[in-house]
């Protein structure tokens, strides 16, 4: 999976304005993996990017500050013996990541009263229950 990679709609992270950086990782391995740089670490200056509508990046710059430094996103992954799946794990993450910060603040809920048919069903169906109660108990053992 080579860039460039889609966020939503037409929407894409060029691979121009990704960068990579690898090192030894501490995941799963066997002979030799652990002499090779697996590690992925994908790095996107979020607060420089033309990529993105400026709605979409200025939410994601909202929602994902505590994430950020400098304005720049970064995501990693170890899970695989091989660099090429980590930096597909790594793509496929950042895309979903930005696609979730940027998305539209969903719809405000519009509050709304209990039918009254409803509430009386409630009602008798508790009064029904609590005689059934009743019953029970006033009896003289």
């Amino acid at each position: 999976m080579s860039g460039p990679y889609p966020i939503r709609g037409s929407v894409v992270l060029p691979e121009a304005e990704l960068v990579w950086r690898f090192s030894r990782s501490s995941g799963p391995g066997g002979q030799h993996v652990n002499t090779s740089d697996s590690q992925v670490e994908l790095r996107f200056d979020l607060g420089a990017t033309k990529a993105l509508p400026e709605a979409w990046k200025a939410r994601a710059l909202e929602r994902l500050a505590s994430r950020l430094v400098d304005g720049v996103v970064s995501v990693r992954a170890s899970e695989h013996r091989s660099q090429w799946r980590n930096r597909e794990t790594a793509a496929v993450r950042l895309a979903a990541l930005l696609a979730q910060a940027s998305a539209p603040p969903p719809k405000p809920r519009k509050a709304t009263k209990v039918p009254r048919g409803l509430n009386e069903k409630r009602l008798r169906e508790k009064k029904a229950r609590a005689r059934t109660k009743k019953l029970r108990s006033s009896r003289d053992w």
